[in-house]
């Protein structure tokens, strides 16, 4: 019943699309800086409407440069000619917009650099990727570094590994290397440069100048901005330029955007040109990006269909949370999904925040009170149980990895590891402090279970690994091998991140399971391609004051605090994850460039309040709940039918393996028991990875061996529905349980046990329908214990049983 689809009539009507106001003028960039006779600078108009759509508008706006005399104007693109300051005044119907023009060493001709010049062509072109040069063996005779992350090397290999060959200097144009890429000779990866282009020129250059190596001091680029930073297209086939400017380490910044490698990830909304043209296609939302140097960025663009006006809905937000979850489907044109009824809440909420039902007298009380503001209270009733603070001491364990082997990692060790978590979280205690207590930790590992965490991984590399995934929700590992090819991270920056972990301390206690953790004072991470030892950096945050400190405490310190932006965002990330089976970035621990947020000022706005509230955890947690965006129902509308990633609705989702059994449990009266637990003790608090059964296997539980959300699968599967149909643990509790024994001992009707039976499993009443269904299976002489224990069967089985909504 919870999927069947609301037809709703939908506000959308054609207009004129020239119905609506020019409201602003953005020019991007924002300033022009111009170094040298050969620097020059694209300069974008678009036209913001009152409708939020925007409009490339360059070709059409009117520019007037102060001092004209500074200036040399090719369309768009303006070029050094005198030194100088003045501004530029760009104009379009009615609108203006000026920005600063500064410009210097007018006369000055800068040589091709190997670094900034050429190397980037090997990217646009695709020569370094994995899958031509790039490739560990490389291609065809010709090894060059995966995206460039080792700009020595190949500029030795370009130059001194097969003399006379791939360069030529007598004849530039003729060097292996130049007709390799326009298709001169045979190529494996065929034509990947036009001759007479500038990159083609760059190569040809740089060879006639002698392949000169650049000097140790050259400046490096340190970001790029890619413009403009948003665009709503209206209509298939309405296009917008994109322009790429890199910074430098010496202040000085250039237009990159013929050297830049641009992508998109939904090709079919929006398209790009290898020259930095977006195309709009079918309506939908895309991140396009630009990639240069060691730097990925993009930019959100939302694709309409032409001439759409959207009629928006009445406002009815409760807090923060609705108000930017409202402002992004307004963006999109989507109408979002009504409320929930009280028994969907009751139940999604009791499962999301107790792992479990409620129960018959629990519906009864909910259902009947007349409070407005009764949800809220069910809320704040049900953080404040300990069934609560198990849950999350579960997706704790799975994070932390808290899985015995038998060896190193003893079962006690796990289990007091598990216990000074489940206080950490009973307690409330704010996030930071708690992340801190365990990056920093020292000691033995059962006197301070926390140090557990520098003997669940010992490997230093795997360490920087593990934390950078689970306290900033990145998957560094691509960086160990060379620079990270879909997000900022380099090599270098790995081994900078690795190095906080390199004087960790370990021996062994008299107890010969117990190991001490403590600060060795020394060791050190070397650079497998530079030999030199790393000094510690933070990741993405500058270099670290570590002599004479505990490199880790000076980690945790940083990490755990709002100089840190990652740390926050990617709890309320996971938190969110849990409430709509979907992270704003999606997985929740894949943070990168190329995996953009789905509403990034919601993101922002979620950590920044979680920051402010001192990281009380649970305090994130009841904003969420009260929201009216988790509160929608599951049922779709014409408008969001299609809609995934934008929370318009409620998502329909697989209940947990743990809560799963639980559920089973508590609905069937039914007891279990685990490894180190009394009977009767919820799958939630099993301690060990390594303690399961073939329920929690068959429904996906973690194995706990990595960190990775990939772990805990929810995928509904057909060994999952054969194990509940014909497997020991339903039938088996349906008898062992003597639920409908009892209500029948109660003396209620046959049809009063069915309600019954439909309020513990799908804490709704059965409909007139599904009454009028199940009466004859209770006609005079048919076998009424047989029939309740199939409707008991049933129910169990049921898809809304299995899933929340």
């Amino acid at each position: 019943m919870f999927l069947r689809l609301t037809i709703i009539a939908l506000a959308l009507v054609a207009s004129d699309a020239g119905a609506a106001d020019l409201v602003e003028l953005r020019v991007s960039p924002p300033e022009i800086n111009l170094a040298g006779s050969q620097d020059r600078q694209a300069v974008l108009v678009q036209a913001i409407y009152s409708d939020g759509i925007t409009r490339d508008v360059a070709d059409k706006a009117t520019f007037a440069a102060g001092n004209a005399a500074l200036l040399r104007q090719e369309g768009q693109t303006f070029w050094a000619a005198a030194d100088g300051q003045t501004e530029l005044k760009v104009s379009f119907e009615g609108k203006e917009c000026v920005i600063p023009v500064k410009v210097e060493k007018a006369a000055e001709t800068k040589p091709i650099s190997f670094k900034l010049d050429v190397m980037p062509v090997f990217m646009k072109t695709g020569c370094n990727s994995g899958s031509c040069h790039g490739a560990a063996r490389g291609k065809d005779g010709f090894r060059l570094s995966l995206f460039g992350y080792d700009p020595d090397g190949d500029h030795y290999r370009i130059t001194r590994e097969l003399s006379g060959r791939r360069v030529d200097l007598a004849v530039p144009a003729a060097s292996l290397l130049v007709e390799k890429g326009v298709g001169a000779v045979p190529h494996t990866g065929g034509k990947r440069i036009e001759p007479g282009t500038e990159i083609y020129q760059n190569m040809v250059n740089w060879i006639a100048a002698g392949c000169q190596q650049d000097p140790a001091d050259i400046p490096t680029c340190t970001s790029i901005d890619l413009y403009p930073k948003n665009a709503v297209l209206d209509g298939e086939g309405e296009t917008q330029k994109l322009t790429v400017r890199a910074t430098y380490s010496d202040g000085t910044d250039r237009d990159v955007t013929h050297l830049a490698l641009f992508l998109t990830n939904n090709e079919s909304s929006a398209a790009v040109s290898p020259e930095g043209v977006v195309k709009a296609g079918a309506r939908g939302e895309a991140f396009v990006m630009a990639r240069f140097a060691t730097h990925t960025v993009g930019s959100q663009f939302i694709v309409l269909p032409k001439g759409l006006n959207y009629a928006e809905p009445a406002a009815d937000n409760v807090n923060y949370i609705d108000e930017l979850v409202s402002a992004k489907l307004k963006k999109l044109r989507l109408l979002p999904s009504g409320q929930c009824t009280d028994e969907e809440f009751l139940r999604r909420i009791s499962i999301d925040l107790v792992g479990l039902l409620p129960t018959r007298e629990e519906y009864a009380a909910f259902t009947a009170d007349a409070n407005p503001n009764k949800r809220e209270a069910k809320i704040d009733e049900l953080i404040a149980r300990k069934d609560f603070t198990d849950v999350w001491v579960s997706k704790w364990a799975e994070w932390l990895m808290l899985r015995s082997d038998g060896n190193r990692k003893s079962y006690k060790m796990i289990v007091l590891y598990h216990q000074w978590v489940s206080e950490k979280i009973a307690s409330n205690t704010p996030l930071d402090q708690m992340v801190k207590e365990l990056l920093a930790s020292n000691g033995g590992i059962f006197k301070n279970p926390e140090a557990s965490f520098y003997e669940i991984e010992r490997d230093r590399l795997k360490i920087a690994e593990n934390t950078a995934q689970i306290f900033m929700g990145m998957r560094i590992q691509c960086a160990q091998c060379h620079n990270h090819p879909f997000d900022r991270w380099t090599q270098d920056e790995y081994y900078n991140f690795a190095a906080f972990f390199a004087q960790v301390g370990r021996k062994t206690a008299e107890d010969p399971r117990e190991q001490i953790i403590f600060n060795s004072g020394g060791g050190e991470v070397k650079h497998p391609v530079s030999g030199k030892n790393m000094e510690p950096v933070f990741l993405g945050g500058g270099p670290a004051d570590t002599k004479g400190k505990d490199r880790r405490e000076v980690l945790a310190e940083w990490l755990a605090s709002p100089k840190n932006p990652f740390f926050a965002q990617n709890f309320a990330n996971r938190v969110w994850d849990h409430f709509f089976g979907m992270g704003i970035i999606n997985p929740v621990d894949d943070v990168r460039v190329s995996n953009p947020a789905s509403n990034p000022e919601l993101l922002a706005e979620l950590a920044k309040r979680f920051t402010e509230s001192n990281y009380n955890f649970k305090q994130l947690v009841k904003e969420i709940c009260m929201s009216r965006t988790y509160q929608r129902t599951t049922e779709r509308n014409e408008s969001n039918q299609t809609d995934e990633r934008n929370f318009a609705h409620q998502n329909v989702r697989r209940i947990k393996a743990e809560s799963m059994l639980d559920i089973v449990s508590q609905v069937t009266n039914t007891k279990d028991k685990f490894r180190g637990l009394p009977l009767g003790a919820r799958a939630v608090e099993i301690a060990d990875g390594n303690t399961s059964d073939y329920f929690l296997t068959t429904f996906g539980r973690a194995t706990r061996e990595t960190p990775c959300s990939c772990e805990v699968r929810m995928e509904p599967t057909l060994s999952q529905a054969l194990n509940l149909m014909n497997g020991d643990v339903v039938n088996g509790k349906i008898q062992r349980g003597g639920v409908l024994k009892a209500m029948k001992e109660q003396k209620l009707e046959p049809m009063q046990i069915v309600e019954q039976l439909y309020i513990s499993c799908l804490v709704r009443k059965p409909t007139e329908e599904e009454k009028a269904a199940l009466a004859p299976m209770f006609a005079e002489g048919s076998d009424t214990n047989k029939a309740l224990e199939d409707v008991f069967w049933a129910l169990l089985n049921s898809r809304e049983m299995l899933f929340n909504h």
